[in-house]
């Protein structure tokens, strides 16, 4: 399903605690700011500590070269953001740091003139559906599992075989990143 299909779907602006969620967030411009690994262990990293503070159980992702899609549900408050929340605010500063110490002509495709910013990563209205069943969840893990496989992306053979989204533990058990709640036991 092509993602402005997905946006048709019902749509969330705010994600609720103790609800699964199909989360997209894209970086800003679409620009393909995730192509590097240093990037993608940010983002893994974040989850882990998420998960660590038991504000988040993730049940798959992926991490494509300008956007991420998570199924995930929110447990508590992480302090007194929602976990999502802090994801994006740690994630975009911690890219955005190493951008300017790294990369300063990529960086300009940041910059904004805002209120409370002067960079911004992630685009607005990150898309969140709300999962109401096992037959929903399984349908968007199998959308987020071969989305590297697309043609515009090329990035492996088979799902299992792109180390950045949870395929490899619904293959074969394998959890690299450690991250994954299995949603069989949920559903």
């Amino acid at each position: 399903m092509p993602i402005k299909d997905l946006f048709k779907q019902r749509r969330n602006s705010a994600m609720n605690l103790g609800q699964i969620y199909f989360w997209t967030s894209t970086i800003k411009d679409w620009s393909c700011v995730l192509t590097d690994d240093i990037y993608k262990l940010i983002i893994l990293n974040s989850l882990k500590e998420l998960i660590a503070r038991r504000t988040i159980k993730i049940y798959g992702y992926v991490i494509m070269p300008n956007h991420i899609h998570i199924i995930w549900e929110m447990l508590q408050m992480n302090g007194k953001e929602m976990p999502h929340a802090s994801f994006t605010k740690f994630t975009s500063h911690k890219i955005i740091e190493d951008l300017k110490f790294r990369n300063l002509i990529l960086l300009q495709k940041f910059i904004v003139k805002e209120s409370d910013r002067n960079f911004r990563l992630w685009q607005r209205d990150s898309l969140a559906i709300l999962i109401d069943s096992r037959d929903m969840l399984e349908q968007k893990l199998d959308y987020i599992h071969k989305n590297p496989l697309q043609e515009r992306w090329n990035l492996a053979q088979i799902p299992e075989d792109y180390l950045w989204s949870s395929a490899k533990f619904y293959m074969n058990e394998i959890d690299p990143f450690e991250l994954i709640s299995d949603y069989r036991t949920v559903f």
